[in-house]
């Protein structure tokens, strides 16, 4: 019983340690990428700023999991 407690609590804290990982790579990139959009935008090159656009592809995913983490910290905050 208590062998089965403790790997279940070991278990627990690894996936929200890795999860807690994930999240913030996610976010660093989601700022890396955006910081590179805005730069990006800015130059009189069309070729640029062709590649400015195409970062959409990267950054909407990312600003769902953004969104997706932020909401899943306000529900454990409320609850």
């Amino acid at each position: 019983m208590v062998s089965t407690v403790t790997s279940t609590t070991v278990t627990t804290v690894t996936l929200f340690g890795i999860s807690a990982l994930l999240g913030l790579a996610a976010v660093l990139m989601l700022v890396s990428y955006l910081v590179a959009r805005e730069m990006l935008t800015s130059s009189t090159s069309h070729r640029l700023q062709a590649v400015s656009r195409r970062l959409n592809v990267a950054i909407v995913p990312l600003l769902l999991v953004f969104a997706t983490l932020v909401g899943a910290r306000i529900v454990d905050a409320l609850a």
